[in-house]
């Protein structure tokens, strides 16, 4: 397990602070776009981001806890930046399973229409910003390896491809909500953002295993 100095450790909590701050308002907004229009993933999307913002606190918590305890035993460090990364899987797989759950249970019961455009428009943003965080946590992961950075890393490329997906899928229901393509487009929606989470979410829990066991090789056998 490399070392982080001073200044890096600042500049990633800072980040990881920057990011969970900005997240806060993810949910929120997103309700409310869901409360204008009966997208399934639009809601799929909001219960997303109400569960990822547990994981970005809880890495956000142990990166602190770590940065200001460096005088922990290695096998104590290395179960807790376990912890953050299970956290992310986790956080991951429950959104996969959920909008999976969801797509299926209103395939009988798709109300086209509704005012997408403020989905639209928070998907748009949130790209934006996912995408300048994934490159930023893959520049901090190049520079010196953390395991809870490269766990970011991963949750903020998943997230920007769900953006991108969301945009796809809110824009087919805005330019024809009426039109029967529609609602397999909006349910396709839901379902590849399941399957690409939950697959990020196993790549993730696999990566967290992987690297306690290789930082601190007792783990193994507990």
């Amino acid at each position: 397990m490399n070392t982080l100095s001073k200044e890096q450790s600042a500049s990633r909590e800072k980040t990881l602070l920057v990011a969970l701050l900005l997240s806060m308002w993810a949910p929120l907004t997103t309700g409310i776009a869901v409360l204008l229009s009966h997208s399934t993933t639009q809601l799929a999307d909001f219960i997303r981001r109400s569960v990822e913002l547990i994981a970005l606190f809880v890495s956000w918590c142990v990166f602190r806890y770590l940065a200001r305890n460096k005088e922990l035993d290695l096998k104590r460090k290395v179960r807790m930046e376990k912890i953050a990364g299970i956290t992310v899987a986790a956080a991951l797989t429950c959104s996969g399973i959920v909008m999976l759950l969801l797509a299926l249970s209103r395939l009988s019961t798709f109300e086209p229409g509704g005012n997408v455009y403020p989905g639209i428009a928070i998907a748009v943003l949130g790209l934006i910003t996912n995408s300048w965080f994934w490159r930023r946590y893959s520049r901090l992961t190049c520079e010196q390896y953390s395991s809870i950075i490269d766990a970011q890393r991963q949750l903020y490329r998943a997230k920007a491809y769900v953006d991108l997906c969301v945009i796809a899928a809110l824009t087919a229901v805005a330019l024809n909500p009426t039109h029967p393509v529609t609602r397999y487009i909006d349910i396709l929606g839901s379902v590849i953002l399941s399957v690409y989470l939950l697959w990020s979410g196993f790549r993730t829990a696999q990566a967290a295993v992987l690297n306690s066991n290789k930082s601190c090789p007792i783990l193994e056998d507990k």
